[in-house]
């Protein structure tokens, strides 16, 4: 029986795991949860599960939450050092690292460094820290396991081979519900059109990053930690079927791709039964029905944060941590709709410009960076609104 620790428990990624969890009662306990301030769907989860230790980032939300619990053995905790607590809960066996943005890089390094593996489905703290988070996982000998479905894709097809035989991966991109559109007609969309994804359900600062690529430019970032490679043995191309997840070109020219429904309880059964597989009740893919699987290049003047992402990549330092922040930032006035859609890629840009990178050497050099950037990102961001 493995015991389980979902950071970020009522997102999609953790719904998603609680629901294939479920499934499989006899291998698996739950046994701790956090969330952000979903109080009244993290009791539900409470009931269903029966953990012995959750977290709320939110601390009314954790005292109203600890009020109506106190006549269970559940242990309430609340803000960063209760997400912390929890992330470090000594009995488990696997902790999944759900939680959305920047606000899950210390809890996911709090779970390395109590020597855990973690199952990554953020990508943002490999992005802001990744030569941190490797080191640290090196240090303390656990694994860091991708959920992603590219980076899942990319894991799975690597299984038994050796790393000189790779000449590349190749991520697919479905291009969001904006693929087809003009830049002009960008510029207007509302938050509501940006997050209708025509083949994923996922929540909406993904759903955003989806639209304008930058899904994709933080898979990049995160790859090169993940299967040590440079930027160069990083490809993209655009797959709007989204059937075929990633592939891995090796030296021999095979092209090896693992392909799949857009379902992300597969790759989240894999990191929870790795390194078995075990039988899920889902569809099957009938590729005679799909019928058709096409590939092109990504337009990188449709989709610039594309070669931005690249850029701060090959940069190094710094950039990728401000590159981040910077994004959060805008998508979040993006949905606010403070900001028009087409000034998120302005907004990253510009603070960008603005940054004297740095070399990255500890995790304060990273914060500050985040830091910098969160305050040049929304000076940028108060001069569109105002102008």
């Amino acid at each position: 029986m493995k015991n389980i620790v979902i950071l970020g428990a009522t997102g999609s990624i953790g719904t998603n795991t609680l629901d294939i969890i479920q499934r499989f009662p006899d291998q698996f306990q739950i046994l701790g949860l956090t969330a952000k301030s979903s109080d009244e769907k993290l009791e539900s989860l409470i009931k269903a599960f029966r953990p012995k230790v959750v977290a709320l980032q939110d601390e009314v939300a954790a005292m109203a939450l600890a009020q109506r619990l106190s006549k269970t053995k559940v242990e309430v905790l609340s803000g960063e050092n209760g997400i912390l607590a929890v992330a470090q809960l000594s009995e488990a066996d696997l902790v999944i690292s759900a939680i959305v943005g920047a606000a899950g890089l210390l809890p996911t390094l709090s779970a390395i460094r109590a020597k855990k593996t973690v199952a990554v489905a953020n990508k943002e703290p490999l992005v802001m820290a990744g030569e941190i988070i490797k080191k640290e996982a090196a240090f303390n000998g656990v694994s860091i396991l991708p959920i992603d479905s590219e980076h899942s894709a990319i894991f799975q097809v690597l299984n038994g081979e050796r790393h000189q035989d790779i000449q590349r991966i190749i991520l697919t991109a479905s291009g969001g519900p904006l693929l087809r559109l003009s830049n002009d007609e960008k510029t207007q969309i509302s938050p509501e059109v940006a997050l209708a994804h025509p083949n994923w359900k996922m929540g909406p600062k993904i759903s955003i990053d989806s639209a304008t690529l930058m899904n994709k430019g933080l898979e990049i970032i995160e790859a090169k930690w993940l299967f040590d490679l440079p930027a160069g043995k990083i490809d993209v191309v655009i797959h709007p079927e989204s059937i075929v997840h990633s592939m891995v070109e090796f030296i021999d020219r095979s092209v090896v791709a693992q392909l799949g429904l857009p379902d992300m309880r597969t790759p989240i059964s894999y990191v929870l039964h790795y390194p078995e597989r075990i039988p899920l009740s889902l569809p099957s893919l009938d590729l005679a029905e799909v019928g058709t699987l096409t590939f092109e290049k990504p337009d990188t003047k449709a989709f610039p944060l594309l070669t931005t992402a690249y850029a701060a990549l090959e940069g190094g330092g710094s950039l990728p941590a401000v590159l981040n922040a910077a994004n959060e930032e805008a998508v979040k006035a993006f949905l606010d709709k403070r900001i028009h859609f087409g000034t998120i890629t302005k907004v990253i840009q510009q603070t960008l410009e603005a940054h004297r990178p740095n070399a990255i050497k500890t995790l304060d050099d990273v914060l500050e960076a985040d830091r910098w950037a969160r305050i040049e990102g929304k000076r940028w961001i108060k001069k569109d609104t105002n102008s």
